[in-house]
């Protein structure tokens, strides 16, 4: 919200300097975000005469001007083509920031001649766009007189940040009463007076929808519409907004002079009765900003009998709008639901200053205020004939009584405040007070965020903030007792774990968006529903189904710039449908390209999907899972998940049924795809499938039981057909023995040579560890015709010799 002081004056009767004001503001809850004051920006810029010229020596295009200050005479440079004797401009001494480049002007010697300052351009100023000569006063003020002053800019510009619950605030009015009441000046009477009409009502007015309660309008008759004034434009221009013609400065100087939006209508363009209904399906109109909007039953809209008009509380239409040769025009002062112009405003994708004001929620009294001092200025610079103000429907009730207790006060905030002063507060801030052992509060009609079902909380936080929040005593929070409690939950605990297990084995987290395109969201499967309605950007249309394809995008853009090793991991929700709760958190990893450079020792290898188990095993065991216990499956087909080699890639789990994990190396269809040039092996970890872990976990945990005594290895090497998997050879050896046997591991294999077709070598190494005592060659022997046995009966296959 941006305002001027001198607009601010307009409201408050203060003394206060403006220092004392910005710093008010931030107190009382209005935070100030920027200030700009012209005075400071135009410092050592003043109002200065050429009072000769002569030419310069060395160049055919340059002047020596003899200027005139408030110091005094001095020689400059100058190459304007207008400048002359007897031009007042104005003039930038040493040391001035040039406002248009930032320059700080100095002295300097142009071919050979010492120039003093520098009579400035429009341009130079920040003014215009007029490079091509000095600025000239037309009105000739005083030689000397300070710049901003002399250019009419003499009046600081204050932007404070308006929270949702603060719509009073979208109007100075609103903000000089809460300055008011915070002690710093008084608030000037409303000089808005009621219509005085000098004809019988113009168009008849109408009210149809449920989301427009009240609508009033004043037909005025034979207008002259022209530029605004110079004090109106001024204010406009000041906080940002282009003057159009006086009509519409008018209304847009009313919302944010009284956060009243309002609207005015080409009386001669309207047919029969104006009205606010619903639309109609297949019903469209041209708004201002020229485009073309498709309107829909659920949009709230202003029509006559012709047709649409405009969208109600958001943006008029074209065909409607005042022009300078608009001569009979119907104002518009109505109140529209918030929550109506917040969906019609979301679903069209439109940004109006009118839908900011009324789906945060304008005062609904002030339909008939707003109407008043919109006729009132068009009046007074306009002219025009007024008609009797019509009113359709009912302006909302608003008398809403809240019950306080004056202890809540201190009960809330540990402040103790007269109940005087309490009552003083609440009634500069407009609440109607009746004293009593439980007071009774008539909130204002611009206040909806004063709640009635919050126990006072809320005029609490109204006198605090005008006491003075910094007057809130610093208390510390009691201390308990003994060691204090985990504050991370289970998922919390993991992700960090996740994440130190990744990076600690080498891959870099990153952090992408949880958007994709369109070619990605069809690569993924992307869910119906999970299409956003107004994206960012093109390529960020869809919510992400997994991880991978912000990953597969980073990895693409470091091949682009020459990464031969891309090894990267990322944790954050993934999207299933568009439905609450169908969304998980997952770990994500890639790498691509080169696991190992090439050296004397060897030559360079690429990544594998060897390497991306290990990497979801890590991430697992973060989260407390015994690796040695899992299975590793092939993907379903029923889970859609076909972005994995489909014969270099698994899933890790101990139920088939709850897959833990997937990994895998990537689809050459998908790498190329993602213009991807080298191979690639991810993973995909849900630490949500991971069950949480017993109570007393933590305590009760199996004891450490190492041994002093030498463990000992045996090899087995055993014949089976091609597709025996080898983890089914592991558990197999494993059960042999389960107390002596530690570790089986798969060293070799091997197909061809003299092994039939369709045969294999596989070779274990299973490693045995006593407990109680050296083992005799008996007891080896035995565990390994166990280990034979239980292998060749699992897999139909047998030792070789």
């Amino acid at each position: 919200m941006k305002f001027t002081l001198s607009w601010l004056h307009d409201h408050l009767d203060t003394e206060a300097a403006l220092e004392e004001i910005v710093e008010r503001l931030t107190l009382i809850g209005l935070e100030v975000e920027a200030l700009s004051d012209p005075a400071e920006t135009f410092a050592n810029f003043e109002v200065a005469e050429i009072i000769a010229t002569e030419p310069h020596p060395e160049a055919d295009r340059l002047q020596i001007c003899t200027v005139k200050s408030g110091g005094g005479e001095q020689k400059l440079v100058c190459g304007a083509p207008n400048a002359r004797a007897g031009l007042i401009g104005i003039l930038a001494q040493q040391g001035a920031v040039i406002p248009s480049n930032g320059m700080v002007l100095g002295k300097a010697k142009i071919r050979g001649v010492t120039s003093n300052g520098m009579m400035c351009s429009g341009a130079e100023l920040g003014l215009s766009d007029d490079h091509d000569g000095i600025i000239e006063l037309q009105d000739a003020p005083k030689i000397g007189t300070p710049a901003a002053e002399a250019l009419g800019l003499a009046d600081p510009m204050i932007e404070i940040g308006i929270t949702p619950n603060r719509p009073d605030c979208l109007g100075v009015r609103g903000i000089a009463r809460d300055l008011a009441a915070s002690g710093l000046g008084t608030l000037k009477d409303d000089k808005a007076a009621p219509i005085k009409a000098d004809k019988k009502a113009g168009p008849a007015i109408a009210v149809d929808s449920d989301a427009c309660p009240v609508f009033a309008g004043c037909y005025i008759e034979g207008v002259t519409n022209a530029p605004s004034p110079a004090w109106l434009q001024a204010r406009l221009k000041a906080i940002g907004l282009n003057p159009i013609n006086a009509l519409v400065d008018i209304t847009n100087y009313i919302s944010y002079d009284r956060g009243r939006p309002l609207h005015v209508y080409d009386a001669d363009k309207l047919s029969g009765t104006v009205r606010a209904r619903a639309a109609e399906k297949g019903e469209s109109f041209v708004a201002l900003d020229d485009a073309t909007y498709e309107l829909t039953p659920n949009d709230c809209v202003i029509a006559d009998d012709k047709g649409v008009l405009g969208l109600g509380g958001i943006m008029g239409g074209l065909a409607s709008g005042s022009t300078l040769e608009t001569k009979n025009v119907l104002v518009e002062s109505a109140w529209f639901d918030p929550v109506s112009i917040a969906l019609s405003g979301r679903h069209h994708n439109i940004e109006s200053d009118a839908r900011y004001r009324f789906e945060r929620g304008v005062d609904p009294a002030s339909v008939e205020s707003g109407l008043n001092l919109a006729v009132q200025m068009i009046v007074e610079i306009c002219g025009g004939t007024v008609h009797a103000p019509q009113i359709g429907g009912a302006v909302p009730e608003s008398d809403k009584i809240v019950s306080f207790a004056p202890a809540r006060v201190q009960q809330l905030t540990g402040l103790d405040i007269a109940e005087s002063e309490m009552q003083a507060v609440l009634e500069k801030l407009g609440f109607g007070v009746t004293t009593g052992k439980s007071w009774r509060i008539s909130v204002p009609s611009w206040r909806p965020d004063i709640d009635a079902d919050t126990n006072g909380a809320d005029i609490v936080e109204e006198i605090v903030r005008i006491h003075g929040l910094d007057e809130v005593p610093a208390t510390p929070l009691p201390q308990r007792d003994g060691v204090a409690k985990p504050t991370l939950t289970l998922a919390q605990r993991r992700a960090a774990l996740m994440r130190r297990a990744l990076a600690a084995r080498g891959l870099i987290e990153a952090v992408t968006w949880s958007f994709i395109s369109a070619a990605q969201a069809k690569a993924f499967h992307v869910a119906e529903g999970l299409q956003l309605a107004n994206p960012i950007s093109s390529e960020l249309s869809h919510m992400r189904p997994s991880l991978l394809p912000g990953l597969m995008a980073a990895a693409a853009r470091n091949r682009d710039r020459g990464a031969q090793s891309i090894n990267l991991f990322e944790l954050g929700h993934e999207f299933k449908a568009a439905t609450p709760g169908a969304q998980r958190f997952a770990a994500a990893g890639l790498r691509a390209g080169l696991a190992a450079p090439k050296n004397w020792r060897g030559a360079a290898h690429n990544v594998d999907a060897y390497q991306a188990r290990a990497d979801a095993e890590a991430a697992l065991a973060a989260c407390g899972v015994a690796t040695d216990g899992l299975q590793v499956l092939p993907i379903p087909e029923d889970s859609g998940i076909d972005w994995y080699h489909p014969g270099r890639s698994g899933v890790l789990a101990r139920n088939p049924r709850e897959p833990m994990a997937v990994f895998g190396e990537l689809h050459p269809a998908l790498l190329k795809q993602f213009d991807i040039d080298v191979a690639a092996a991810a993973f995909e970890v849900w630490p949500d499938a991971v069950p949480a872990p017993k109570d007393n976990s933590a305590i009760a945990r199996a004891a450490l039981a190492l041994s002093n005594l030498q463990s000992l290895s045996r090899d087995f090497a055993f014949e089976v057909a091609g597709d025996t998997k080898a983890a089914d050879m592991v558990r197999a050896a494993q059960a042999a023995d389960k107390k002596l046997i530690s570790q089986v591991r798969v060293f070799d294999v091997f197909a061809g040579g003299n092994l039939p077709d369709g045969m294999k070598s596989v070779a274990l190494e299973v490693t045995l560890q006593p407990r109680d005592k050296t083992l005799t060659d008996a007891e080896i022997e035995a565990v390994a015709e166990n280990v034979t046995a239980n292998v060749e009966k699992a897999t139909g296959g047998k030792l070789r010799g």
